[in-house]
């Protein structure tokens, strides 16, 4: 039985109750909680030490880790232009990695013999961090609650809470679950298990509905160094800096709203509504430069690596040997991508409508339909022979298959007909 278990808290309604739940299902164990700050805001993070403390912590520990998820997580991901199913920008698969590592190497300082989390077994986040302590911690006990305690609704963990004295400040009126870090703000349940019924106004709680944002359009600069953005109109910032005034503007117009259906890693369809609005335009502005810059073939592997690499952090394999392959491939692929790219953000819309780059590979001087020096329009026709050659080749082989298979004169007949 584990003397010593390292949880990975986030001081919501799960968690609070998992804290009691250990303490009473492992006599004499010791819970220490751990937080990770991936930018979940500093409502979230309120007083989340003391929380801890009154579900009966013995110790709380809060790790900063905003920097760190997006130089490391995030930027790479954007890099890839990972979008799972075409749509998802990652944000909670994102996250998960670096909380369960933070959690891991917490358990290894203090030589704990347990962690626990608070993933349903419905749902993708227990993969993403068990698969995080295989790799880290392979040996260590894992407890999840939710797959084994008789609780089975909020109302049954408020009850609980209540039973246990430990102070909450959910109540039984919450109908959805919400995850939010600085990438993005995740919605699910409530009307939203419904896919006929629209998604409530009240859904939205970052970005303003695109009816009623400002009749003017915004724009913004963003200068990307090897795909990676490190400025805005001009202005050297952090990454954190930089995306928290990203998701300023992206929220006051709108931006970076869906409403999707996933396929999940356990198998089940669910319904969930994000809110992605700096990424949204840092995607949208990465996707302009690599227009610039990639030649077409390049562009096509990209494509083809951004399926996989969304596919590998959705399932929570970020810490694999495929992972970082695809991350190796994607690198050299985005090496090039340096320059400003005008974002223009309009009632709910983010689009590309400026770019340039010292690398880029459109020329004006190619691409003019005016006179130039560069280009004889005469050497295009043996290009275009040598390109459709094979057609021509294919033509001409039908052509002598259909002769070959006509009706052929019959000799004897006409010998006989003659002979009469």
């Amino acid at each position: 039985m584990p003397k010593k278990i390292v949880l990975a808290y986030s001081g919501g309604l799960d968690t609070s109750a998992i804290i009691p739940w250990l303490l009473e299902h492992q006599p004499g164990c010791e819970v220490i909680a751990v937080v990770g700050d991936v930018g979940q805001g500093a409502g979230e993070l309120a007083g989340v030490e003391d929380k801890a403390l009154a579900s009966g912590a013995s110790s709380c520990i809060v790790r900063d880790l905003r920097e760190e998820f997006l130089t490391q997580y995030v930027f790479p991901t954007l890099a890839a232009g990972a979008v799972y199913e075409g749509r998802y920008l990652l944000g909670t698969s994102m996250a998960r990695p670096i909380l369960a590592k933070a959690q891991a190497e917490v358990a290894i300082e203090v030589g704990a013999d347990a962690v626990a989390h608070g993933c349903t077994g419905k749902g993708n986040d227990q993969v993403r961090f068990e698969s995080v302590y295989a790799t880290m911690i392979p040996h260590i006990e894992v407890i999840a609650p939710w797959r084994i305690w008789n609780l089975r609704s909020r109302e049954d963990l408020l009850d609980y809470l209540a039973l246990k004295g430990v102070p909450t400040t959910a109540s039984r009126e919450k109908i959805y679950s919400r995850d939010r870090n600085i990438w993005h703000i995740s919605h699910e349940g409530g009307a939203l298990e419904s896919p006929w019924n629209p998604a409530p106004d009240d859904i939205w709680t970052w970005t303003t509905d695109p009816a009623e944002a400002p009749d003017a359009p915004g724009e913004v600069t963003i200068s990307f160094r090897s795909a990676v953005p490190v400025a805005l109109d001009g202005e050297r910032l952090g990454p954190v800096a930089l995306l928290e005034k990203l998701n300023e503007l992206g929220a006051v117009h709108g931006v970076g709203r869906i409403d999707i259906i996933e396929n999940r890693l356990v198998g089940m369809k669910s319904r969930g509504c994000y809110e992605t609005p700096g990424g949204t335009i840092l995607l949208t502005a990465l996707q302009a430069l690599e227009e610039l810059i990639l030649d077409r073939s390049t562009r096509r592997l990209k494509a083809e690596l951004a399926l996989d690499f969304a596919q590998l952090v959705y399932d929570g394999q970020w810490f694999t040997p495929a992972r970082s392959a695809v991350s190796a491939a994607v690198e050299s692929i985005a090496r090039p991508l340096t320059g400003d790219v005008v974002v223009r953000l309009y009632k709910g819309t983010a689009t590309a409508i400026r770019r340039r780059s010292p690398n880029a590979l459109y020329s004006e001087e190619f691409a003019t339909f005016g006179a130039d020096t560069v280009y004889d329009h005469a050497h295009s026709e043996g290009f275009v022979r040598l390109f459709s050659l094979p057609s021509r080749i294919r033509a001409m082989s039908a052509s002598r298959q259909v002769a070959a298979r006509a009706p052929q004169p019959r000799a004897a007949s006409m010998t006989q007909e003659a002979a009469t």
